[in-house]
């Protein structure tokens, strides 16, 4: 059975065809595949000053405005830096974490350093915050962590691991840095070599120390007690299940999420800090998943988002959460996301993306109507946005797959017999949203439909769903995304012999698994960055993380090969099934791809090779798993859509 919904039928349907009635001319591929031009918009926690990416002519710079007459305060070619991190410390100072490839002298191979400094907005000076080999171990990445400000702001609290070159497992412990006067810095606790995180208290103490040691699987939460730590949690576990989020206004908890065992669903409890005593908590919902918690810059938690197509929200205070569910009201069947709030949560800004927005930028002061202060991606106006549906249909054993539907807009009142583009996300615990995704936005524009199913293992539709994926690569979770070919082609929506199957990631094995497994359904395979090599996957987590690491046991019950039932990687890798394929197969991979290796694609091209099949491999040099390089971002859309145009365009 086939739940469409009213997006698609009703309401949506007739503003589509009123904005699309005012598009003038489809924008290029470089429009649609560039990276947005305006992002990363922040509020000072005074709310007077906003600042923001801008991103013009393959130039990065950060810009700060006063919001009361919008004059500019500061303006910084950022390019060489590429911060991964902004955020105002106050209205004259901002932090700024970015990161290198480097080699240290006495370490082996090239490491990725991630180093913070502090800008001031008034001179421009840049002081670096925690430097290696001043105290802080040098041979380490992830400098940047902020756990906590000083009541005058004056001082941040940071975490490093501590000690000389020759340490042998350096303690991770919190560092006391003087923004102005950063050489300045003093351990204010220390943990062990195994410690993962803290929380701090408003006069500067260590409330909690969160611990998880990855060989002997001991997951503890542990509070100062003089001279001793208290622990008020612990757990032995190959996974872990709970993650500390921050603490409640009064400091006597701390928020933790886990799975509610009467719902099965990921929820928020309260941990208290004096006896681990657990209690639950009101916003545990059972229809969806709790993503992720808004916490101020002491972690303090202040409310949470719900998962979703679209995301929803939930705020203790009642004055607060009532202005952003009437906020978010005034977007129907749009993704509004919270981008940035003042520390007194009086003033947001907000993006909104949907069929009527490539993304689009709102202040918001409780009180006032939404005010547009920015687009992302002036170049994709409203009417250039091809509209996006969502249905759910019956997988082979019944369980319901939400589905996202991009559609042409040119075809929204003749959707019959069109080509198809399959893009299943990556992850795989992942999800899509109703917002603008580049690559359905440009494979729409040119005339395809574009389906994303949610296949089960996908993040997002509760817990039950995450694990209706495990040990499912390749079997159930590859079916969801195969089915939904059949169910647009029984509607008449879909040319059953115009279909690609198109990924990145995750979804760039299911492309790679559509075509070696289904090789009749797909008349080209697209993999973006994508796994192909299951076995050489599992050798390279070994050798990175240990066998007995998290991750590593996080990947095997993913695949299926913990508990009884141990499946042969090799049955479920296309790598090892070249002669299945039958449609040309395009994979696109960046050189410095730390989360897939291109050495994935590499051994699918040469095994597509060696079976005499049609296939072409493009290396995006000097990039990233995300393609970051707007060069290399617009070259990949450009060569997709014509891999595409090729094979079942008109």
């Amino acid at each position: 059975m086939q739940r469409w919904s009213s997006l698609l039928l009703n309401a949506l349907l007739l503003q589509i065809l009123v904005v699309c009635s005012l598009a003038q001319a489809v924008p290029s591929i470089e429009e649609y595949g560039k990276l947005p031009e305006i992002s990363r918009i922040e509020l000072s926690p005074s709310g007077k000053l906003i600042a923001f990416r801008k991103n013009v002519d393959g130039k990065d710079y950060f810009i700060v405005f006063s919001l009361a007459d919008w004059k500019k305060i500061a303006a910084i070619d950022i390019t060489e830096r590429n911060p991964r991190k902004i955020e105002f410390i106050d209205d004259n100072n901002v932090l700024l974490v970015v990161s290198d490839e480097l080699r240290i002298g006495g370490f082996v191979g090239v490491n990725t350093i991630s180093t913070a400094y502090r800008l001031e907005l008034g001179s421009g000076d840049v002081d670096q915050l925690l430097t290696l080999g001043n105290k802080i171990f040098p041979a380490q990445s992830g400098l940047g962590h902020v756990v906590g400000y000083s009541e005058d702001r004056s001082h941040i609290y940071m975490t490093a691991y501590v000690g000389e070159r020759t340490t042998e497992k350096p303690p991770y412990s919190v560092m006391k840095v003087n923004i102005k006067k950063p050489n300045r810095l003093k351990e204010v606790f220390q943990g062990k070599n195994w410690s993962t995180d803290f929380f701090m208290g408003k006069d500067g103490q260590v409330l909690a120390e969160e611990r998880y040691n990855d060989e002997k699987n001991i997951h503890q939460l542990l509070v100062p007690n003089g001279r001793v730590r208290d622990a008020i949690f612990e757990k032995e576990t190959k996974f872990v299940h709970e993650t500390f989020m921050g603490l409640t206004p009064d400091y006597k908890s701390i928020v933790v999420l886990r799975e509610d065992k009467a719902t099965s669903e990921w929820g928020y409890f309260l941990m208290s800090l004096a006896d681990g005593k657990v209690t639950p908590t009101s916003i545990t919902r059972t229809d969806k998943s709790v993503e992720d918690a808004f916490v101020d810059d002491n972690r303090i938690v202040r409310g949470v988002m719900y998962s979703g197509l679209t995301p929803s929200y939930y705020f203790f205070d009642k004055q607060l959460n009532s202005f952003v569910q009437q906020l978010v009201a005034k977007f129907p069947q749009h993704s509004v996301w919270i981008s940035s709030y003042s520390a007194d949560w009086q003033k947001l800004v907000i993006r909104v993306e949907g069929s009527q927005s490539s993304g689009n930028y709102y202040v918001v002061e409780q009180g006032k109507d939404p005010q547009l202060i920015a687009y992302s991606r002036p170049g994709v106006k409203a009417g250039d946005v091809n509209p996006i549906a969502t249905f759910a249909f019956s997988g082979a054993d019944g369980l319901q797959i939400p589905t996202l539907l991009t559609i042409p807009k040119g075809n929204v009142d003749k959707m019959k017999n069109l080509p198809l583009v399959v893009y299943p996300h990556g992850g795989p615990k992942s999800y899509d949203h109703i917002g603008f995704d580049f690559l359905p936005q440009v494979f729409a524009s040119r005339g395809y439909l574009v389906a994303q199913p949610q296949f089960r293992g996908s993040d997002g539709f509760g817990a039950d769903f995450v694990r209706a994926g495990w040990g499912e690569w390749g079997k159930k979770m590859q079916s969801d995304v195969d089915d939904v070919v059949a169910v647009l082609v029984k509607k008449g929506m879909v040319d059953p012999a115009r279909v690609c199957i198109v990924g990145w990631s995750y979804g760039g094995y299911a492309a790679l698994a559509g075509g070696a497994f289904s090789p009749d359904l797909y008349k080209c395979v697209v993999s973006i960055n994508g796994v192909s090599d299951l076995p050489k996957m599992d050798s390279m987590e070994v050798h990175e993380s240990g066998e007995l690491s998290s991750t590593v046991d996080y990947w095997r019950r993913s695949w299926g090969l913990s508990g009884d039932n141990k499946i042969d990687l090799k049955s479920i890798s296309p790598a090892y099934y070249a002669d299945n394929f039958k449609a040309p197969v395009l994979l696109i991979h960046g050189d410095k791809d730390k989360v897939v290796s291109i050495h994935q694609s590499k051994a699918m091209y040469s095994r597509l090779k060696e079976a005499g099949k049609q296939v072409e491999l493009k290396i995006a040099e000097g990039d990233n798993h995300n393609l970051i390089v707007g060069e290399n971002r617009v070259e990949m859309v450009k060569s997709v859509v014509k891999f595409i145009d090729q094979n079942i365009g008109k």
